[in-house]
């Protein structure tokens, strides 16, 4: 029986980028449908702590803005798209007031009230803007109440994408997008969505590494949908791991936000000492990629599980009315913020590279956008600077609307489109072998593909990534689609786009460290990493 949707729109993920570009379209007569693959909630966007870079302080400067960009970015940052972003970072703020956010505040000396600014690792100024230590939720929240108020928005929870339907162009030279198949997983029934643009807006990939800070769903689903349906990806080998992640047993890898050092806490050794200003004179404000290094090194050399950032060194009002968030949490863990040092490690956090759009978030395929984590859009480069994501997310959300808006009438229709033949699959009486495959998978991405590479650990990886891929492509070919099938599928190609990636990286750089090649390469211009399908 057909199940057949027909949008204008159709946007794959509700997080920051997906939900602000549904407003976006909407509000100017464009029928919208979003995909959950769960809860509209559960996106890395409600889940961010620190904030969104932004410049208001009248002692910042746009341009002072760009530099730090550029300067975490190692080289690999396109200088137009960082000041692209950067340059309408107030209006992307002012943007999301309107959508009812309610972002910190302070009093100034008159009395008057304005935006409270946190300062973050790698700026050099005071530019986050933030809902105390709980931006994303705050942001995640006001999106989706506003979009559910939308008659032009349709949202569908718990709707995974299985594969992006394509079709040859009218002049048969190239491909345009027309719709997903999509697992309903609450009905266990696949339908079919149909439109005449589809984004992509499913974040990042960090759930392919052992330790994570990403919720359940970052599994790179839109970067392998896009790869099988023909996109460029680039830029896979830079994965950010973030320096502060809570080391306990019970926490899931609950992320100790950057604010904490921006606002004075010092990373120390189990004996008290702190040890960051023997690997960069910014100590605990230098970039992520240097922080996690550092914490890894120490790590490792030591034999120790873990090193401490303490800020109880500051008045305890000032932890609680700052980290309210973090405070709650580790005070769960017997763990007094105000009174103790927090034991962390370095986690996967976030996906520099990702599917190769331009300025617009326009991909390789016609009518296929590609906006936040999912995208490489040149503004990262080797290594992103704390709280420039959720920027990314509402700067490009907006230019793809200017895009759509322009270019949606004329669009021809959609063609006739074949429902999914489930006729030759049966229900799987083996589920073992996906989660077996999912723990094997992360486990050798976090011992060979991690903070710290070499080109044996990297063929090794692609060893396993090889023969897994057969043992999943066959398992997918007899059983029906389950939702923890379809995120295997997606993490193993993922996997393999990094190693791929990593492998052709003759230098480190930002992210990518590889004891082979430990010196960045500077007798030429810095170059992407690019790959074609």
């Amino acid at each position: 029986m057909s199940d057949s949707k027909n949008y204008d729109v159709l946007i794959i993920g509700s997080g920051g980028a997906g939900l602000s570009l549904a407003l976006k379209l909407a509000d100017h007569s464009v029928r919208v449908a979003v995909l959950s693959k769960f809860a509209l909630t559960a996106g890395s966007t409600y889940y961010a702590q620190g904030g969104i870079s932004a410049v208001f302080d009248a002692d910042d400067s746009i341009e002072s803005h760009i530099d730090d960009t550029l300067d975490a970015g190692a080289g690999l940052c396109d200088v137009d798209i960082v000041r692209l972003t950067v340059t309408h970072g107030k209006k992307s703020i002012n943007w999301l007031r309107e959508q009812g956010v309610a972002f910190t505040e302070e009093q100034t000396a008159d009395g008057k009230k304005q935006l409270h600014l946190n300062r973050e690792g790698g700026h050099s100024h005071r530019r986050i803007v933030h809902t105390a230590d709980a931006t994303g939720k705050a942001v995640s929240l006001s999106l989706i109440d506003r979009a559910r108020e939308h008659s032009n928005i349709e949202l569908f929870e718990h709707h995974n994408v299985v594969e992006l339907i394509t079709r040859p162009t009218s002049d048969k030279t190239s491909k345009r997008v027309v719709g997903a198949y999509v697992l309903d997983s609450k009905q266990q029934q696949v339908k079919t969505f149909t439109a005449r643009v589809v984004v992509l807006a499913t974040g990042g990939a960090s759930k392919v590494y052992l330790y994570s800070t990403n919720p359940q769903s970052a599994t790179g689903d839109g970067i392998a949908l896009a790869w099988r349906a023909g996109c460029r990806v680039s830029n896979m080998e830079f994965m950010q791991f973030h320096p502060t992640c809570l080391y306990h047993p019970h926490a899931q890898s609950f992320l100790i936000s950057e604010a904490v050092r921006g606002e004075g806490g010092k990373l120390i050794l189990p004996d008290g000492s702190p040890f960051m200003q023997k690997f960069d004179s910014r100590a605990e404000l230098a970039p992520r990629d240097i922080v996690a290094r550092a914490i890894d090194h120490e790590i490792k050399k030591r034999g120790i599980d873990c090193v401490y950032l303490d800020i109880s060194h500051k008045p305890e009002s000032f932890i609680r009315e700052h980290f309210p968030n973090i405070y709650e949490t580790c005070l769960k863990y017997d763990i007094d913020i105000t009174k103790q040092p927090i034991p962390v490690v370095p986690a996967a956090h976030y996906t520099c590279g990702g599917v190769l759009v331009d300025s617009y978030a326009r991909t390789n395929i016609n009518n296929l956008y590609a906006i936040g984590e999912v995208a490489c859009t040149g503004l990262h480069g080797a290594n992103r600077m704390a709280s420039n994501s959720l920027l990314e997310c509402l700067v490009f959300a907006e230019r793809a609307s200017e895009d759509i808006l322009q270019t949606l009438d004329t669009i021809t229709p959609v063609p006739a489109i074949a429902d999914w033949d489930e006729s030759q699959v049966s229900d799987s009486d083996e589920e073992v072998v996906v989660s077996h495959n999912w723990d094997e998978l992360r486990r050798f991405m976090w011992d060979y593909v991690g903070i710290v590479r070499t080109d044996k650990r990297l063929d090794r990886a692609m060893n396993r990534v090889d023969l897994l891929k057969k043992e999943i492509a066959e398992y997918y070919g007899h059983f029906r689609v389950t939702s923890d099938l379809l995120e295997l599928r997606n993490l193993v190609i993922v996997a393999e786009l990094i190693i791929r990636c990593a492998k052709q990286r003759k230098e480190s750089r930002g992210l990518h460290y590889t004891l082979d090649y430990p010196e960045t390469d500077d007798s030429q211009p810095a170059q992407n990493t690019i790959l074609t399908p």
